[in-house]
């Protein structure tokens, strides 16, 4: 029996934070079921075969994206991971009737950066939509300030400083079976409906 294959700790699945039908309508059970389920799954499971007998093989998550992020030898391993703690990240910036006003210091630092909280969801609606192709869109905190970031494919500010504190999933798996084209739909509803706030302002206050 192999000793280090048995002691070597899979990258698991997060359980999901709400029922796959509460975020409905904005997002469907349906959606949730392809993309939860299918989607983040597949790229955990890739993660852990890819992984099985290298050196990431005991690593957390988090590092194993941000060891292999400059790496052009493991763009496979990294795009699996980033993938996969981007999903995870995805999951808790979302809850059940959710928007609405952020709890007041998170709002009072949206303020100071952006000068309202409605601009700053502006832009962050705005980074959203305008993402061509697949990618993220993400507040994030980088030093006293808060910014509104975007990454193509699987990048994620968290392998390269910025703390990210909410994002929104603009790949279209996340939002075609629902809204088809009507990506600014998909996130204007997002934000006003199910940002995570709390979550946000607990990233914030760490």
């Amino acid at each position: 029996m192999n000793t280090a294959a048995v002691l070597s700790q899979p990258i698991v699945l997060p359980s999901l934070p709400f029922d796959q039908g509460a975020l409905a309508p904005v997002i469907s059970a349906n959606t949730l079921s392809f993309h939860y389920g299918k989607h983040h799954k597949t790229y955990v499971d890739t993660l852990n075969k890819l992984i099985v007998g290298t050196e990431f093989a005991d690593m957390p998550l988090e590092k194993i994206v941000k060891t292999t992020s400059q790496s052009a030898d493991h763009s496979a391993i990294f795009n699996n991971a980033a993938q996969a703690w981007n999903h995870a990240f995805y999951w808790k910036s979302l809850k059940p009737k959710g928007g609405g006003e952020p709890p007041a210091a998170l709002k009072r630092a949206m303020e100071a950066s952006f000068g309202s909280l409605d601009a700053c969801k502006k832009e962050l609606s705005k980074a959203a939509v305008s993402q061509f192709g697949s990618g993220w869109a993400w507040l994030v905190q980088d030093g006293e300030k808060l910014k509104i970031l975007k990454t193509p494919d699987a990048r994620t500010p968290m392998a390269d400083g910025p703390k990210p504190l909410l994002t929104i999933d603009v790949w279209e798996h996340a939002y075609y079976l629902d809204y088809q084209n009507r990506r600014v739909d998909y996130v204007n509803a997002l934000i006003e409906k199910l940002a995570n706030w709390e979550f946000a302002a607990q990233n914030f206050g760490q």
